[in-house]
């Protein structure tokens, strides 16, 4: 048996593991979207959030340009 045959072999029966599957219920049931507050999005928390990882990665803006065009359909 190859190596790639024998790897997916291992993957598949990982992914029948009642462990990992325990675990990736424990993991849903923690998620959550710290955008949503109230049960609606926080405009202004992802705002701060885009504004800081920008800041972070050193993200030069670019300069605004006004859009010229006159009949925009989508």
């Amino acid at each position: 048996m190859n190596n790639s045959k024998k790897a997916e072999k291992e993957l598949f029966e990982f992914s029948e593991s009642e462990t990992l599957k325990k675990d990736m219920e424990a993991v849903a049931l923690q998620r959550h979207n710290p955008f949503i507050k109230n049960g609606r999005v926080d405009v202004d928390a992802y705002i701060e959030f885009i504004t800081q990882y920008n800041e972070f990665i050193n993200h030069e803006p670019k300069p605004f340009k006004p859009m010229i065009d006159r009949d925009i359909r989508l």
